[in-house]
């Protein structure tokens, strides 16, 4: 068994929310969903979706220099949770620290990083909260509606569905290796990183899911905490180029980096991971394309939990997560030895 409180950040969670009361009209449960779920009256048919999100450790650790990025992330990460319940989103509040020593004109980029987002998704910022701190740091609380009958969970995927996503990943842990391990930064420049939440999508997939969570973590991270919400298990089909990045693809060739550490690592992007039972697969597949939607197709779910991965070898690999999830959890050593952590346990499943 692989159970959620073997991730130190599922225990650390469990160990607060103990102490608050449960609100009678919240639908979800912890860990249950990417935003939380409220119902607003008593004969209402639509669900209040609620998250909060903060973009800090990004800044501080150096990964987003560019104030427009900072901007831009606070908002699509936002949204993106109210994408994985399958909400219609309405607006944002943010509360932002400023660094003091920052000048007007990084302000104003940080403002047009949150105004561009703000417009690519259709939606407003309402208000909010500004400070000054030495640290920057920025949250967001976005507010959306989810039909009663449609709203998506975490849990819920059975034997035999069918796991998605939305689109390419491996973008945000390109960008992250080039960056942080100190790469030629002319491989990926930081105003190419421009994750999108996949709002649209969301309202499409919330028709046939069983199950969904975005991939902000990346993706193997998400497979793995969906696996132990749902004692289920992913088969995955891991066809490098056709589910990384172009980006991160290349990169990957270029530097000799392993294509693997683009779906493990933890700075993922905004796609949707879904599972789509096999009986709903054709209808789901018509109305996506119709749409101008081409998710792409991993594996399957599976009875016995783990996380099988299929190599273009033909090879198959089962890999635990937790080891590597933990390891940014508690690792103090920065990020060049977690990566050679990654090297080590790449190289006992068989990956490298």
């Amino acid at each position: 068994m692989k159970e959620l409180e073997e991730i130190q950040e599922n225990k650390m969670i469990d160990s607060w929310v103990r102490f608050f009361n449960r609100s009678p009209h919240q639908v979800n449960k912890t860990h249950e969903s990417d935003a939380e779920l409220v119902k607003i009256g008593p004969n209402d048919s639509y669900f209040l979706a609620v998250t909060v999100d903060s973009v800090i450790e990004e800044i501080s650790e150096g990964l987003y220099r560019d104030p427009f990025t900072m901007g831009w992330v606070a908002v699509m990460s936002n949204f993106s949770d109210l994408a994985a319940v399958g909400a219609e989103p309405l607006g944002i509040v943010l509360s932002i620290c400023f660094d003091p020593r920052k000048g007007e004109k990084f302000r104003q980029r940080m403002a047009a990083g949150i105004a561009a987002a703000c417009e690519k998704i259709g939606v407003f910022v309402w208000g909010g909260d500004t400070n000054t701190a030495q640290n920057i740091s920025l949250t967001g609380c976005a507010f959306g509606l989810v039909p009663v009958r449609q709203w998506m969970s975490r849990r819920g995927c059975r034997a035999g569905d069918i796991v998605f996503i939305s689109g390419r990943v491996g973008c945000g842990n390109a960008f992250g290796v080039v960056r942080l391990a100190g790469m030629l930064e002319g491989l990926f420049p930081e105003d190419h990183y421009r994750p999108l939440a996949r709002i649209k999508e969301g309202l499409l997939i919330r028709k046939y899911a069983t199950c969904c969570m975005d991939s902000s973590d990346g993706l193997f991270i998400t497979l793995d905490q969906l696996l132990r919400i749902n004692q289920k298990g992913f088969q995955v089909e891991c066809r490098w180029e056709k589910i990384l990045d172009p980006k991160a693809f290349r990169i990957c060739a270029k530097v000799g980096i392993p294509y693997w550490f683009m779906a493990a690592g933890i700075h993922g992007e905004f796609e949707l991971v879904f599972t789509i039972p096999e009986e709903s697969l054709p209808s789901f597949l018509q109305e996506a394309i119709q749409t101008g939607f081409h998710p792409i197709q991993l594996g399957r779910v599976q009875d016995l939990p783990s996380l099988v991965v299929n190599l273009p070898s033909g090879e198959d690999v089962e890999i635990d997560m937790a080891p590597l999830r933990n390891l940014w959890a508690s690792e103090k050593n920065g990020f060049k030895h977690c990566i050679q952590k990654y090297h080590f346990w790449g190289r006992k499943w068989g990956l490298e």
